[in-house]
């Protein structure tokens, strides 16, 4: 059986909802054959966000750990890449929930300038490609909250040389989003929750 922890955010940027939060909803109580899940919903907020997702995870000792966030202007679901070690919100972009805009500050001092993902990624990919799900591979988590949050799991994990596997997955705005805002791209929470699935499965079939 292989535990995972899986996290979502609460919404942010002036939107009611975060697609992200209700996939933690819908999984809560899932049963899915080789996986125990649990889930947690992260605040928006520098560095709050990472500092509870680690907690859950010492709490919890997983084996994989899926982080999912909002991309809001994607077209596909995308399992990150890398996470670099900055945060930084360009001019007129969102302060975090707090209000806070840091400006090309490390996340953490000293530790590596990018971490990868070690998630299976490209199968996570071909897997959603083939169920008819758009997805693909990015480069770039960005320098907000979510890059910020895969890099501190990913640097905790390194640094205490711990079993764990982890990485991001960004989603697009959900279709109840775009009901306000129609020029944004959209897949609905059902095709965002069978994609989320079909990750689990290709987790555990790479366990």
């Amino acid at each position: 059986m292989v535990k995972i922890l899986i996290s979502g955010f609460e919404p942010f940027g002036g939107d009611a909802v975060n697609p992200t939060g209700a996939l933690m909803e819908a999984l809560a109580n899932e049963v899915m054959e080789g996986a125990e899940l649990k889930t947690v919903l992260l605040p928006v907020h520098f560095d709050e966000c990472a500092d509870l997702l680690i907690a859950e995870m010492e709490a919890y000792r997983p084996d994989v750990v899926i982080a999912c966030g909002l991309a809001k202007g994607r077209t596909s679901i995308t399992p990150e890449r890398i996470a670099v070690n900055v945060k930084d919100i360009p001019p007129g972009s969102y302060a975090d929930n707090q209000g806070q805009r840091p400006v090309d500050e490390p996340i953490v001092d000293g530790s590596p300038d990018g971490l990868f993902s070690t998630l299976p990624i490209r199968a996570m990919v071909n897997d959603m490609s083939a169920a008819g799900i758009p997805a693909a591979v990015s480069n770039t988590a960005g320098t907000y909250i979510c890059n910020n949050t895969m890099y501190r799991v990913l640097d905790h994990i390194r640094a205490g040389q711990l079993p764990i596997r982890a990485g991001f997955v960004h989603f697009p705005a959900s279709t109840e989003m775009a009901v306000l805002q129609p020029s944004v791209p959209s897949l609905s929470t059902h095709m965002m929750l069978d994609a989320l699935r079909i990750m689990i499965r290709a987790v555990v079939a790479d366990s």
